[in-house]
């Protein structure tokens, strides 16, 4: 009874480390802070115009979320950081992004985009 236990056991500890993988095919997830401040990143706070004119980040630009997948074409091969107020429509945005191939990254709202801009510029 016992060695039936003890097979049960580790057939049991096979079959679930099997299961596992190996993580090859996953990107290293990017750092924030680098990619807002690298030089070739494109902004795009993906609110409506009025929000964006009441305050965005530092050489953002305005790309709402309803018009995002008709202007596909100017951001593919870029990298893109999206954002909007508290994060819901920069979830969807990534969503569309990467849908169409692009090297998309969700920067959340458009205060912590500033933040990492600001942050920069403190010298932190």
């Amino acid at each position: 009874m016992k060695v039936r236990i003890f097979g049960f056991i580790l057939a049991s500890a096979l079959v679930l480390t099997a299961c596992k993988t190996t993580g090859l095919n996953i990107a290293p997830k990017a750092d924030l802070r680098e990619v807002v401040n690298s030089s070739d990143v494109i902004l795009v706070d993906v609110r409506i115009p009025e929000q964006y004119e009441a305050g965005t980040a530092k050489n953002a630009i305005n790309i709402p979320l309803a018009e995002l997948q008709n202007t596909m074409d100017s951001l593919k091969g870029k990298k893109v950081v999206v954002f909007c107020n508290k994060g819901i429509q920069a979830d969807q945005a990534m969503e569309i992004l990467n849908k169409n191939g692009v090297e998309a990254y969700d920067g959340t709202s458009w205060k912590n985009v500033k933040a990492i801009q600001d942050e920069k510029l403190s010298g932190k």
